[in-house]
Order: structure tokens, then sequence, then C-alpha cells
């Protein structure tokens, strides 16, 4: 597994999280550790994760230990 596909699955792995809490509790974590989810760190996070995501996709179709 390189680093590059290490670093998206961390990125995905706190986007989830955030999900979660999103989900369970109402309580968006990323927008209250950068001033709200409109602030552009906040905006910067969560296009990381989208582009993670995107990024991980072909992880799904191959197969053996490419990534």
């Amino acid at each position: 597994m390189n680093i590059f596909y290490k670093i998206c699955l961390v990125i995905l792995i706190i986007g989830g999280l955030n999900w979660g809490l999103i989900g369970l509790f109402s309580f968006d974590l990323v927008a209250w550790l950068f001033g709200g989810a409109s602030s552009i760190i906040s905006r910067i996070v969560y296009t990381l994760v989208g582009i993670s995501a995107l990024c991980c996709i072909p992880g799904l179709f191959s197969r053996g230990e490419e990534h």
C-alpha cells in the first residue's frame, strides 16, 4: 500500500467519523474546529475528503495489493 493511498484512507476515516458525529449528535467537528462550515479551512477539509474518496475508488476494483 503506497503512502498516497494511506493518506487518502486517513482523510476518509476523518471524514467518516465527522459524518458519524453529524448523524448521531448533529455535531460537525470540522466546522467546530475551524470556525463554521463555511470557513475556508472547513471547506478545504471537506474538499480533501471528497477528493480522497475519488482517489480510493480504483482500489475497490483492483485485485491484489496494488494500493
